[in-house]
């Protein structure tokens, strides 16, 4: 079977958030826009790239996990977005380890924090939110051997 192009990767994940919004309501199609146009500028290949379109869809129920073991994507695709799927309950130490065990699913996570952490994204939240996911977020970098991101100019 013939891998979807990114283009249809990018179709589907747009349809499967149609009408979800962030946290801050934004639309979430462009939190995976963001998330996939930072791992394309982070040097990530086109299997980085899909899996960054659909890094949310399976913990989101937006699309089931018998979607993505079906889906005509590759098998390194695959193990990216399930690497990126937190499981119910999970510690953040697991689910950094299977991260760091999954080849290319690393950048991927790294472009996702990198967004989730823009200031400009964060400052539409509410004080306590804002400080409760800056603590999360740097905390998921710590685990994930990232380096801070440099301050915004």
């Amino acid at each position: 079977m013939t891998p979807l192009t990114l283009a249809q990767v990018e179709a589907v994940a747009r349809a499967a958030h149609e009408g979800r919004t962030d946290k801050a309501g934004r639309p979430y199609a462009e939190h995976l826009a963001a998330v996939a146009a930072g791992v394309r500028a982070r040097g990530g290949d086109a299997e980085q790239i899909a899996a960054a379109w659909l890094h949310d869809s399976v913990e989101d129920d937006a699309l089931s996990r018998q979607w993505l073991e079906q889906a005509a994507l590759t098998a390194r695709t695959k193990a990216i977005v399930d690497a990126l799927t937190r499981r119910p309950g999970e510690e953040p130490e697991a689910y950094a380890r299977r991260i760091l065990a999954t080849d290319g699913a690393r950048l991927v996570k790294e472009a996702d924090l990198a967004h989730n952490a823009d200031p400009r994204r964060l400052a539409a939240l509410d004080e306590p939110t804002r400080t409760r996911l800056t603590e999360k977020y740097a905390r998921m970098r710590a685990l994930l051997g990232l380096p801070e991101p440099a301050p915004r100019r």
